[in-house]
């Protein structure tokens, strides 16, 4: 049976090549730009440059990962990464109440970061998924899982600013019920 995770992840896998030239501008336009926004690493930009989709997992109320799911995203000029979700997902009510985020970049062997997630009603933020979505994502394109302005707009989907705040060791998996990185750095 094709779900929806599966159809974005098989959608998604087959348009790396598509976000390439999207995220090397911004990745390009970074560095040029000195922006100083969300502490996200080069191997982190390098990765992004050549991914489709991330897998995204949060944490529990006892502490724990949730399983990770594939997420369409886009990236914004001050390296935060935006994604949209329905206002009953899981990953929802956990940001609500605080929820850290656990990112894999790619796929679920990728480079992986701990970031601070928030719901917005930002109009920029939609605006920029709205925008985004049909240029990276054939799918959207088609106007299948087509994010639109009037769904944000009647709270039919949230949009999501994720901000890295650090890097996970290479080779961090996913391991869900087990405790969760926490966001402050390792000394």
């Amino acid at each position: 049976m094709l779900t929806r995770r599966r159809m974005i992840a098989l959608g998604a896998a087959g348009l790396t090549g598509l976000a390439i030239a999207r995220a090397m501008t911004l990745v390009d336009a970074a560095g040029e730009s000195g922006v100083v926004g969300a502490q996200i690493s080069e191997r982190d930009l390098d990765a992004l440059s050549k991914a489709s989709v991330l897998y995204i997992a949060t944490v529990r109320k006892d502490g724990n990962q949730s399983t990770a799911a594939p997420v369409w995203f886009t990236v914004a000029s001050d390296r935060r990464l935006f994604i949209q979700t329905a206002p009953t997902t899981w990953k929802a009510k956990r940001i609500r109440r605080g929820s850290q985020m656990i990112v894999w970049i790619g796929k679920m062997q990728a480079p992986a970061f701990v970031g601070k997630a928030e719901i917005t009603k930002d109009p920029a933020v939609s605006h920029q998924i709205v925008e985004d979505f049909p240029k990276r994502y054939l799918m959207a394109r088609l106007g299948l899982h087509a994010p639109t302005q009037a769904m944000f707009d009647q709270g039919k989907i949230l949009a999501i600013i994720i901000t890295p705040v650090r890097d996970l060791p290479d080779g961090f998996k996913s391991q869900p019920g087990t405790p969760a990185p926490g966001l402050e750095r390792k000394q």
